[in-house]
């Protein structure tokens, strides 16, 4: 960046679009990894371990601001989680809840 000229345009519109590239990939490889994930027992468990740890499913209140704060961010890459799940392998979800609620939890994949 030490060559960095703020009144060459064209280099900042070939930045731009770069990094354009390089987040839809990113944002790609992040939805098939989701994808790859929801398609196994197990990487549906792992999934779901993430959640609960994430406080997904439970109230974040404390009387500690400090503490709910951060149970806040912690339980908002959960919901960012799980939105991927649901926006990429949304009929594998059930299957996923089901299987993480029933007593009948096997490690077999």
């Amino acid at each position: 960046m030490g060559n960095y000229d703020p009144l060459d345009l064209d280099a900042q519109q070939k930045a731009k679009r770069e990094k354009e590239v390089a987040d839809k990939l990113s944002r790609e490889s992040e939805e098939y990894d989701i994808k790859w994930l929801m398609s196994s027992k197990r990487g549906r468990r792992i999934l779901w371990r993430t959640l609960d740890r994430a406080g997904v499913f439970r109230l974040s209140f404390n009387t500690n601001a400090m503490q709910m704060a951060f149970a806040e961010g912690n339980r908002n890459e959960g919901l960012r989680t799980l939105t991927m799940i649901h926006s990429q392998a949304p009929e594998l979800y059930p299957v996923m809840v089901k299987e993480n609620t029933n007593d009948n939890r096997n490690t077999d994949d």
